[in-house]
């Protein structure tokens, strides 16, 4: 490789960086975005179909998700290896209920409300970069992340399980039942709400899943506070 081809080769990957760079923040304002429209969307909607103003905001939050992975995958040394890993981020990030839209497909709201996850699935990766800062260094920011994880996740499950339930489930009233039993269930502790569709069933599986593997982690921080108290103490 020629001098001249290295330096468009190094300008180019510059470039790339700055861009990539510029992407990261815009990522977590619309992953925060999205997850707040579907926030409203569940909470606020009729549970038998997507408003147009949330089809909307998903479209160009999926359309921000795309750019960023073809972005890195230009700039990629290995395209090939950087497509096949990242696949997955990239099927995630297709708008897909709007794909369904714009074909004029009708699908049940079960269906749609599964399909319409999965961009919130790419937007809580690109939470991830929340999680990275705080997991530099000390044991205590990795809890710090983990706790992150935990009160995020525990609250898209209870909006999938609201959105879900509250029309079938007598002893739903509202989300705040929701969020209250999704917390029961993370914390292992258990509620008298119990789910009755298929996928209400799997959210209650897996939330205790998750305490079972958080508290673990807490019980770990707390000693390991306790005892440099007590080495500094000495």
């Amino acid at each position: 490789m020629s001098a001249s081809e290295k330096k468009r080769t190094s300008a180019s990957a510059a470039s790339g960086d700055r861009r990539t760079g510029l992407l990261e923040p815009l990522k977590v304002v619309g992953g925060i975005v999205l997850l707040v429209a579907l926030s409203w969307e569940i909470i606020a909607g009729d549970h038998l179909r997507f408003s147009r103003t949330y089809l909307v905001i998903q479209l160009i939050v999926c359309i921000l998700f795309l750019y960023d992975f073809f972005v890195r995958w230009s700039t990629s040394r290995h395209k090939g290896r950087f497509f096949l890993t990242h696949l997955p981020f990239f099927l995630i990030s297709i708008p897909y209920l709007n794909i369904i839209d714009w074909c004029d497909i009708a699908l049940s709201r079960d269906w749609a409300m599964l399909i319409g996850i999965m961009p919130l699935l790419r937007a809580f990766v690109a939470m991830g970069i929340i999680v990275k800062w705080l997991v530099s260094g000390r044991f205590r920011r990795f809890f710090a992340a983990y706790l992150f994880t935990v009160v995020v996740f525990t609250y898209i499950s209870a909006l999938v399980f609201y959105d879900y339930e509250v029309l079938v489930n007598p002893k739903l009233h509202g989300f705040g039942n929701a969020l209250w039993w999704a917390w029961m269930n993370v914390t292992t502790v258990g509620a008298e709400i119990f789910p009755v569709t298929a996928i209400g069933k799997v959210v209650c599986i897996l939330l205790p899943s998750l305490g079972m593997m958080f508290f673990p982690i807490f019980t770990t921080y707390v000693l390991d506070k306790y005892t440099h108290k007590n080495e500094e103490a000495a």
